[in-house]
């Protein structure tokens, strides 16, 4: 965090938002905006799990045709699901996951998401990334979902000194100010999407070169 004030931190936000601004609306922000369904945004999450973006985007307007409610899903069969899902990663066990957790939310949460990470924690498929975002776009409660984009990117940028996405989110949570945690994780992962890629970045002309260090980077464009 050397050298991370907080008004080079609001710098960098204020650039990663302008840069955004010419990309293509990620899905889960897009599910946010159109659906404000925190079961939506649940199922959105589990479905983009090692999956890419467009992928994730289509499959789950295919999977939201057929249902857009715990009590619709958990009526569908794990082969209708994964039809709909399909070809999102690993789309078999994300079915039966999501089958299962449409069922749990109609017996124990009266087919409602619940708004705190204990509950959301147990529920199937559903991880630290998974409750984070569901707990930030879904219900307004400060929370840092970190996935491979946020993890990677705020190591590059010397925000953090991390070698997990757990250690990521602690970090970050003790440096960035409050009201960056909700929206910092769309901000990076457009980011990461759409140039400050794993390997080989485009750092020739990207808005943030003066503001990083470029830990980890042996080679860059």
């Amino acid at each position: 965090m050397r050298g991370w004030t907080e008004e080079r931190i609001r710098d960098l936000v204020s650039r990663l938002e302008t840069f955004r601004e010419g990309c293509r609306v990620t899905t889960l922000a897009e599910v946010e905006r159109e659906s404000r369904s925190p079961f939506q945004l649940l199922v959105s999450c589990i479905i983009s799990l090692r999956t890419k973006d467009e992928v994730t985007n289509a499959a789950s307007r295919r999977l939201f045709q057929l249902a857009q409610t715990p009590q619709a899903l958990a009526k569908l069969k794990p082969v209708e699901i994964a039809k709909a899902i399909y070809p999102a990663g690993f789309y078999r066990t994300k079915a039966a996951q999501l089958q299962q957790l449409a069922s749990l939310l109609c017996a124990e949460h009266n087919g409602a998401v619940p708004a705190n990470e204990r509950d959301l924690l147990r529920l199937p498929g559903v991880g630290r990334k998974t409750a984070n975002l569901v707990l930030g776009l879904g219900f307004g409660v400060p929370a840092i979902c970190v996935d491979t984009h946020v993890h990677r990117i705020s190591n590059r940028l010397g925000l953090v000194s991390s070698t997990s996405p757990k250690e990521t989110e602690q970090q970050l949570a003790r440096w960035l100010p409050r009201d960056l945690w909700i929206p910092i994780n769309d901000l990076l992962v457009t980011f990461g999407q759409n140039r400050c890629h794993p390997t080989s970045p485009r750092c020739s002309g990207c808005p943030v070169t003066d503001l990083c260090p470029r830990v980890g980077v042996t080679r860059h464009r």
